[in-house]
């Protein structure tokens, strides 16, 4: 009864359209009233504790450095150099935007930000060329979503502390996947354009171009190395990485591109102010939701359940996909990971799935909730930039949504796609 109580209270907010963190934080509340085995400044308590954490603090730093770095012209740069790869192909345009968006997702690791860079510049810029503006919309929509995959990945350092897992580990495993699932839309992207006609720039690309536009983009390409250099290399922790990020996009920004000027820095704090204000309130209310399940047993319950149903190693992991892509549907992210880590590691590393792993196939799975509706955050964000409606968005994005259901089928059932680098490299 007392689960019938959480989960009821939750999904009825939701359906009310209540903010998740504020779910979270009622159905908490009314469910510690109901069993009385808890005192109320459990919650209090709860939201202290749960983002006392120096990892954490990565996630602030990392928020604020995809801002100042989409607003300081890096973006445009990263484009230019994927054009003089890819621009003159069939679909050129439409891959080079996934490119873009993969060097985008190793500087913001969140996937709204890296829609939000992208899309701002690039959906225009393909109608232009004569795309059609719902497959524009969504690319950039599904790329969006390597944001959370290709490191660094705000998700990857919230399961990274909910589930006691090497955060570096989980970023190298995220590497492979996260090219495996852009190839998967870039292999769509080229299908549709040449179905479509959507041919290529009709420039000659050569290496001269090519090395002109990456020289005047190293400032921006420079971003990853440094921060997964220096984390691989063991010179600084994800934390210390995400704070070195934030002083050389300022550097770059400000000094280097001087696409930002000083006048505009406030608002680059107060905008990454207010996400990071949200996504503090989010993991503080899921992780207090996360312990009353644990006080209440629930995680060790659904094992049972689950096991009980099969022992079967391959429908078990099937559920878990199903389930997880269900919630993604429904639930943010980073609340989704803390609540359900605690529930499904266990079972994971039951049946022999390695946490890392199993840390890369969540991600994965609740990526593509990015661009699924009800909540479909990515998918808000590129109607707003091109002012198509929601429905036709998630039309257009269905086929985008097979190609990453198909890679990650491939990343759950082939460990060694995360897990070869970390071999190397952990």
């Amino acid at each position: 009864m007392t689960a019938a109580v959480l989960f009821g209270s939750f999904a009825l907010l939701l359906l009310l359209s209540v903010p998740i963190g504020i779910s979270l934080g009622i159905s908490t509340l009314l469910t510690i009233l109901y069993s009385g085995k808890l005192p109320l400044d459990f919650i209090a308590q709860g939201l202290v504790t749960s983002i006392d954490s120096f990892p954490l603090m990565a996630v602030p730093f990392f928020i604020l450095a995809g801002e100042i770095m989409a607003k300081g012209g890096l973006t445009e740069r990263l484009f230019k150099v994927a054009n003089t790869i890819v621009g003159n192909k069939t679909g050129g345009f439409a891959i080079a935007t996934i490119i873009t968006c993969m060097f985008f997702a190793a500087i913001s690791g969140s996937g709204p930000a890296t829609v939000a860079a992208i899309g701002g510049m690039m959906i225009p810029a393909m109608v232009r060329q004569g795309y059609d503006k719902k497959f524009a919309t969504a690319i950039v929509c599904a790329a969006g979503s390597l944001g959370v995959i290709i490191p660094p990945s705000i998700p990857m350092v919230i399961y990274g502390v909910v589930g006691s897992a090497s955060i570096g580990n989980l970023f190298i495993a995220g590497i492979i996947p996260g090219i495996l699932v852009a190839v998967g839309l870039m292999l769509w992207s080229y299908i549709y354009s040449r179905q479509k006609g959507y041919k290529g720039t009709g420039e000659k690309s050569s290496l001269s171009t090519f090395f002109k536009a990456s020289w005047e983009a190293k400032w921006a390409l420079l971003v990853p190395v440094l921060i997964l250099g220096g984390i691989y290399g063991g010179v600084f922790t994800p934390t210390e990485a995400a704070v070195i990020a934030v002083v050389y996009g300022l550097v770059a920004s400000l000094f280097l591109y001087r696409e930002l000027n000083v006048k505009e820095l406030p608002k680059v704090m107060v905008d990454s102010a207010l996400t990071t204000a949200t996504v503090l309130i989010i993991i503080g209310t899921a992780t207090t939701f996360g312990r009353l399940l644990t006080i209440e047993q629930i995680p060790q319950q659904v094992t049972d359940a689950l096991l009980s149903i099969t022992d079967n190693r391959i429908v078990i992991i099937l559920l878990i996909t199903l389930m997880l892509l269900i919630v993604g549907c429904f639930m943010d992210t980073l609340a989704a990971i803390i609540i359900l880590t605690p529930i499904l590691l266990p079972i994971a590393v039951n049946i022999g799935i390695d946490p890392i792993h199993f840390g890369i196939i969540m991600v994965v799975n609740l990526a593509i909730g990015f661009i699924t509706p009800p909540l479909g955050v990515n998918l808000f964000v590129g109607s707003g930039i091109s002012g198509l409606s929601i429905e036709t968005l998630s039309k257009a994005i269905v086929p985008f949504f097979v190609a990453m259901i198909i890679t990650l089928l491939f990343i759950t059932f082939i460990p060694q796609i995360s897990l070869f680098l970390v071999g190397i490299l952990g």
